[in-house]
């Protein structure tokens, strides 16, 4: 029984997308393969060809530097055909015959609205696999930290996925759920909050996230983002021609200024630069390499909107520009982007200046 195929889970609608980038990838690290993905399904599996074990490549391509993923897991081939009358037994025999071993059970669906129907099956799953698992061996306390992820797309498909420590996300579903601020001036504040619990470990917020620092909000208005900042204590600069919230503007940490994001300077270095302009991606790109380039901040969250069709693409072509140009400059950094929950069409980006 051998896994060589790679789960990974998406927002809907994005199928296309991560295909092209998993695809992308793991010719770099030279494997050949074939995506399968189905517009809308919220996930896509990758099969090495074979029967090519898939552990190699799943440690090789790293969920922190895959845009388009939530969640990434190495699979065994799907269970197409359980029966109301026994799901379990197909299932453990598979599990059985991998040799896995592990030392928690998670079960999960796409993030659809018609995979949400599957979650009383699941409950009522639970209890009775880890029983059956605890008996053949499989499920135990120590296994690296290994856990077993059950991908349920119907009642009768399952697919068995494995997850690793140090690569995958620790939330069910690769999401991590959050709760919208009644006093938040717009729903785009939790992209900025999301983005803190991604890009930033969560240890390092005292020194990297505090109270003090600086802060420039590009396209600020009505305020979703500069809320963020000013919960965390930062005095914020909010550059938008439109009008603020004014009970941000009452705290005293908000200078509003009424200009054009894409030319206004700094009259300082900042700590922090965060913008969420809705303009084209490479336009967005040319003014944060001036930015980081002349080191006006420490480091940067902003988000590209991304066109209909070929978005890996332009992904590609906005992030390689930026990573040349700050070589090119001489600026080292570090650099992540993740398509977020809280995204729709458009993506995060984190920079950090390290010199």
């Amino acid at each position: 029984m051998i896994p060589n195929q790679l789960l990974f889970y998406c927002r809907s609608g994005f199928e296309e997308d991560l295909s092209a980038e998993i695809t992308d990838k793991a010719v770099s690290f030279g494997y050949t393969g074939y995506p399968v993905a189905q517009k809308n399904d919220g996930y896509i599996r990758f099969v090495l060809p074979d029967e090519l074990p898939g552990n190699e490549l799943h440690r090789a391509l790293a969920l922190d530097t895959l845009i388009f993923a939530r969640q990434s897991l190495l699979a065994l081939a799907p269970l197409e055909t359980l029966t109301r009358d026994d799901r379990l037994s197909p299932i453990v025999e598979q599990v059985v015959a991998s040799g896995w071993s592990f030392e928690s059970l998670w079960q999960e669906t796409p993030d659809t609205n018609e995979a949400k129907a599957l979650a009383g099956l699941m409950k009522a799953l639970q209890r009775p696999l880890e029983s059956l698992l605890r008996k053949r061996g499989a499920l135990r306390r120590k296994a690296g930290g290994r856990r077993l992820h059950l991908f349920w797309t119907q009642g009768s498909s399952v697919q068995l996925g494995m997850s690793f420590p140090g690569n995958r996300s620790e939330y069910p579903g690769g999401v991590k759920r959050l709760r919208f601020p009644h006093d938040a001036p717009s729903r785009s504040t939790l992209k900025l909050e999301e983005a803190w619990h991604v890009f930033v470990p969560k240890e390092q917020w005292p020194e990297r996230i505090c109270q003090g620092m600086q802060a420039a909000d590009l396209g600020a208005a009505p305020g979703g983002w500069t809320y963020q900042l000013v919960k965390q204590g930062m005095f914020v600069f909010a550059i938008d021609n439109g009008p603020m919230d004014k009970a941000l503007m009452v705290t005293g940490q908000v200078e509003h200024l009424r200009e054009d994001g894409f030319s206004w300077q700094p009259p300082q270095a900042l700590e922090w630069l965060v913008c969420d302009i809705v303009d084209k991606p490479i336009r967005v790109i040319e003014m944060i390499e001036r930015w980081l380039v002349q080191r006006w901040c420490r480091e940067a969250i902003f988000n590209l909107k991304l066109p209909m069709k070929q978005r890996w693409k332009e992904v590609c072509r906005c992030l390689t520009r930026l990573e040349e140009s700050l070589r090119q400059a001489g600026v080292l950094a570090e650099m992540q982007g993740k398509q977020l929950y809280h995204d729709r069409e458009e993506i995060t980006v984190h920079v950090r200046l390290l010199d």
